[in-house]
This record gives C-alpha cells, structure tokens and sequence, in this order.
C-alpha cells in the first residue's frame, strides 16, 4: 500500500470516527433544558448513530435533569451577572477565564461536528468556542426578545430557530427559521387520562383543579397570593395541584398541610399528569410555559414576570389575551386578584371553552423534529 493511500484512508478514517457528534449547550431553568431534551431526542429518533452530549453549568438544574433524560453532560464553572449584589460578581471574569479552558478540553475529547445553544450561562462560551473553530453553530431562541448573547453569537451562526415573526430585529434575516418552540414528547404524545392524573394526585373527580406552575424554579407572588388565599379557594370548592419550586417551599408545605385538596411539591416530575388532571393552569408567562399551554389547550391566567427583558412575559401574555386565548394578571396585582380570577373563571363554563378552544388554535407540536431536520441536514 502506497504512503499516499494511507494517508487518504487515515483521513477518511478520521472524518468518519466524528461524523455526527452533537454538543447541546444551556440550561438554567426547565424553559432551556426541556427543549434542548425535545431537539436531541428528535436527532436520535433520526439518526440513532448520532452521538449527542450537553454542557450546562455547574450546580444548575440542568445538572440533574439531562442525565435522567439519558443523556451525558459536562459542567461548567460559570454563572451570570448577579444584579441584587455588585459583590458577588468579582469572581465572574475568573469564572468566563477557566469556562473557556473547560470548553476546550471538553471539544479536545468529544470532537463536535455540530453545536446547538439553547440558551444559559453556558451557552455563549461553547458556541464562541465552536464558531472559533469553525464548527457550525445553531441556536434555538425561544423568546420574542432575544438575549445579549444570542444575538452576538447569531452573527456567526449557521441557522438561527425562533418562536416568532419580527426576530429580524436581533439577528441576520437569512438565517432565521421561524419554527415555534420544541415541545417535550411526554406532553405532546400524552394519552394519560384524566381520571388517572387525578388519582396519580390523590384528588377528586368531582371538583375542578387548578394547577399552578411558577416555572422549575418557582413564582414568589404567584405563590404568595396562593397561600394568602387559601381558605377562600377551598371554601370554592376546587382542588390544587401546587408546583411551589425550592424557595420558601417549607412555608407553603405548613400552609397545604392537612387540607386534601392541595397537592403541593417543589417540581412536578410528571408534568404530563399535571397537565391532563387540570381544568384551569396559572402560570408565568415565559415562551415556553405558553407553548406547552397551547398544545395541551388549557384555559390559562397568565401572570407575567415584570423584571423579563424588555418586560417580554407581559408581551408574550398580551398576545393570547388580544386573541381571547387567556387571561392575565399583573403581577403587582396577583395578591388581590389572582384568586377571585381564577374563582370566577371556574365559575363561567362558556368563557372556559372559549379559552381552550381559542389556545389550541395556536399550537405548535412539530418544532423538535423540523430543527432536527434542519440540523442534521448541516451536519458535516
């Protein structure tokens, strides 16, 4: 054998060992990880010979919530800008310096070919990383505002997938695909019954059920105007399923305890089941709690967090209500509002068809497999 035709099956050789070898990056909250989960899954339904790892950082939720999906994933030491204290920010340039170290001894062993960015602290150094190198780069925004770092990176960026129209305004028009945000099979795909969600809950078929989800990490006002309100919505007669997220869980454990009509938890590990035992959801208003609301049209009161940028949530929520699709609350007002809101609404059977029927208008349940699609046809 020739010195030359070994070298050229040395080559094709290599070329093959890191064919289809897929970093996902992000994380921080379940509005990032669950999509970036729905995009993977997506490719390996596929193209199972794909071999796919995510980078998250370090001590965040992705760190829990990737693996029992049943995929790898390598920590970062990184975090973001903390605005409640200048203090805690001294560290940050350290913090980007050895990321950007840590990156590079993860894409040295992996060898990508291809890196998505879903959004998170860990986004902005693996794709900077990538596009370095010129790895082609993706990300996935799923907002109607798009964030610093999303919008620096799409300006080297292979394909840009957003939610919406009008994201012009952040990023290259010919690279936008406007493809909705992914949705997790569990809850597009559910055929759980009713019945079997509210035994799952330990609840009441006779009762309407009200879930109320601040987001993986929780909502203080939303959870606060609960646990004010909580003997005038039992005296209503319905029935709560409480996702309460870690912070002051304890509390609204003290306040639930003894009263069966409250499931309460930190985070609902079956969401699918939440979903399907609920009569009416209230909810933050992130991109991605809306999405999953559409698909499994469920009248909604929408209560927007005020510190979003550019105060999108309050955007997002305005969109469903302009269409008669939702309901909203301020959050300033959720302390005296929220409860006699959600009574009435429970209340009025006509508004809640129209609600239901006017949400599920607007789903979206092929953005996982569209954005595979499109990756996998980049893919060197």
């Amino acid at each position: 054998m020739s010195t030359s035709t070994s070298k050229q099956k040395t080559k094709s050789s290599n070329r093959k060992s890191s064919s289809g070898r897929i970093i996902i990056a992000g994380g921080g909250t379940g509005g990032h990880i669950f999509p970036a989960i729905a995009i993977a899954n997506a490719i390996k339904a596929m193209d199972s010979s794909v071999k796919i790892i995510f980078v998250g950082a370090t001590g965040k939720m992705e760190m829990e919530k990737v693996p029992a999906a049943g995929y790898q994933i390598k920590g970062l030491t990184i975090s973001g800008y903390d605005r409640s204290s200048l203090l805690k920010n001294i560290s940050l340039p350290y913090k980007l310096v050895k990321s950007f170290f840590e990156v590079k001894n993860i894409f040295k062993k992996f060898n990508p070919t291809t890196v998505i960015g879903v959004g998170g602290y860990s986004t902005f150094p693996v794709l900077r990383y990538a596009q370095s190198k010129k790895i082609p780069t993706f990300i996935h925004e799923s907002n109607s505002y798009a964030g610093k770092s999303n919008v620096l990176l799409g300006k080297k960026a292979t394909k840009i997938f957003v939610a919406c129209e009008g994201m012009d305004k952040f990023f290259p028009s010919n690279k936008i695909k406007i493809t909705g945000n992914p949705v997790r099979s569990v809850i597009a795909n559910s055929m759980v019954t009713k019945e079997e969600s509210l035994a799952f809950f330990g609840l009441k078929k006779e009762n309407k059920t009200v879930l109320i989800v601040g987001g993986s990490l929780g909502a203080r006002s939303i959870n606060n105007a609960i646990h004010d309100s909580i003997d005038k919505l039992q005296e209503s007669g319905l029935q709560l399923i409480w996702q309460t997220g870690k912070t002051n869980a304890d509390k609204y454990r003290r306040v639930a305890k003894g009263r069966n009509f409250i499931w309460m938890g930190e985070f609902i590990n079956h969401i699918e089941m939440a979903y399907a035992a609920a009569d009416i959801v209230i909810s933050r208003a992130g991109a991605m709690a809306i999405t999953e609301l559409c698909v499994v049209g469920k009248p909604s009161i929408f209560v927007p967090y005020p510190f979003a940028a550019e105060d999108h949530q309050t955007a997002n929520a305005m969109v469903l209500v302009e269409k008669k699709a939702a309901l909203m609350v301020k959050d300033s007002d959720a302390t005296e509002k929220l409860a006699d809101t959600v009574i009435a609404l429970a209340k009025d059977d006509l508004l809640l068809n129209e609600l239901k029927m006017n949400i599920s208008l607007l789903a979206i349940t092929d953005a996982d497999r569209v954005i595979a699609r499109e990756i996998l046809a980049h893919n060197p």
